[in-house]
């Protein structure tokens, strides 16, 4: 088995380790050889700090979370994130649809709305995933390098934590909820874009690219499912 390599956080140079452990419990903290400058800070840091950094999207937070520790959360955080995105949108739809009435198929009908909802949430997630990489695998190739189609995927699920911040949005219902909203997505896509950054070690413009072009198509399909609910639904008024 090959030994697991490491990234220097400030350079991304690739390091054999994070620190030296000597005798006594003493660990010393590994130089890296390019830019003299430890490989990982983080490594004695609290993860509160490195969850701040992370949220402050800078680049060294994210190449420790992303290269220097073994995070195998992001499928988990994903669902969480998806239900809480279809949780907002079912509580936007309820607000504007009042509706009293206790009997059970009233409470049924809500309860598979919201799961719709979830099921709509996860598939503009992938739609904007599939955008991401598509357009980051024909720059790849045309460049003629590979692309990490599973760190990225990995990356990006990670980079959405952002989406977690509805809920409070929700619960603390105010006049500046749609702005709020908005700073929320602003924020979740531009932690995919450092995230792409990382991982490719690209050019800030090529992330950015890949996002708006996954953002683009996720919005034209949402785009076209909501009229495709409004067809169905006039021709069913119709019969």
């Amino acid at each position: 088995m090959a030994p697991r390599l490491f990234k220097c956080i400030e350079c991304n140079e690739d390091a054999s380790e994070l620190h030296r452990d000597y005798s006594n419990g003493i660990l010393k903290i590994t130089i890296c050889s390019s830019c003299k400058k430890p490989v990982d800070k983080y490594i004695e840091y609290d993860p509160v700090i490195i969850l701040i950094d992370a949220t402050l999207c800078k680049i060294q937070a994210f190449r420790h979370i992303l290269f220097n520790t073994e995070i195998n959360i992001h499928w988990k955080l994903c669902v969480f994130c998806l239900l809480c995105e279809a949780y907002l949108r079912w509580s936007l739809l309820q607000g504007s649809q009042a509706n009293d009435d206790p009997a059970d198929i009233i409470r049924y009908t809500k309860e598979w709305e919201f799961y719709c909802l979830f099921a709509l949430a996860s598939l503009e997630l992938a739609v904007f995933c599939a955008g991401v990489l598509l357009i980051l695998w024909t720059a790849q190739c045309c460049s003629g390098s590979s692309l990490e189609l599973k760190a990225l995927l990995k990356a990006l699920l990670l980079s959405s934590y952002g989406k977690v911040l509805l809920i409070p949005a929700v619960i603390w219902e105010h006049d500046f909820s749609p702005l709020c909203f908005s700073l929320i997505r602003l924020f979740v896509l531009t932690s995919n874009s450092q995230a792409i950054r990382v991982i490719l070690n690209c050019s800030r413009r090529r992330s950015l690219l890949a996002v708006c072009g996954g953002l683009l198509l996720e919005t034209w399909v949402a785009q076209a499912l909501k009229t495709l609910q409004v067809c169905s639904q006039d021709y069913l008024s119709m019969l």
